[in-house]
């Protein structure tokens, strides 16, 4: 894989991209942010360039990735709009073929489901509840899993169950089949995103991640 010399970053404000952000200045990258409100960011730093934009947005999303040689999107569900999800990544993707990116990692929830999986029945009932409390939400990240795999890109969707906000560092455990853990540190989550840009291990895969 190529050298990653700047990261496109969708999402670094939420919950688990302000650990991303964290990590990715701890390790002296370089990477373009995107951001709704640029005047709520209060960190700055020479490693941080700011592209002000929304996900649904194509021409934002074009202007973030410019330049850049892989993304990382954390992106969360805006409260009271629909579903974000297909939206961020269809732009994402439409921009990455523009501009010969090809290294897209993403987050998502552990209902999404894969030919792969051999679900237990906590994470079953886990995925028929979310199902059936957030069907159009559910709905949406299914289609941007299906999307990513009919895509051509180099991606790996990251399932996760509930995050942790916390420094702590304890043992990640990974699956393709089941999601044995009920938490993950968002600490170890944002290394576990950055080791991407370079592992091959999870390409084109849809890793549960967790903690016991």
């Amino acid at each position: 894989m190529n050298q990653i010399i700047k990261l496109a970053i969708i999402g670094g404000t939420g919950k688990s991209g302000k650990y991303l952000v964290q990590q990715l200045l701890n390790q002296g990258f370089q990477f373009k942010m995107l951001l709704r409100n640029p005047d709520n960011f209060h960190i700055t730093s020479p490693q941080i360039e700011i592209v002000q934009g929304d996900a649904r947005n194509p021409e934002a999303v074009f202007n973030l990735l410019k330049d850049c040689q892989a993304v990382i999107s954390t992106i969360g569900q805006p409260i009271g709009e629909s579903s974000i999800f297909g939206d961020a990544s269809r732009n994402v993707l439409q921009a990455m073929e523009q501009l010969g990116i090809n290294r897209y990692i993403l987050l998502t929830g552990l209902n999404v489901d894969t030919p792969f999986d051999k679900k237990s029945p906590k994470t079953k009932f886990g995925t028929d509840w979310m199902k059936e409390n957030y069907p159009k939400t559910t709905l949406d990240k299914q289609l941007e899993y299906e999307m990513l795999v009919k895509s051509k890109i180099d991606w790996t969707l990251v399932r996760l169950p509930l995050i942790e906000q916390t420094t702590e560092r304890r043992q990640v455990n990974t699956s393709l089949e089941d999601c044995i853990g009920d938490k993950i540190s968002a600490t170890d989550l944002a290394d576990f995103l950055i080791k991407q840009l370079s592992d091959i291990t999870f390409i084109r895969k849809a890793p549960f991640i967790f903690e016991v």
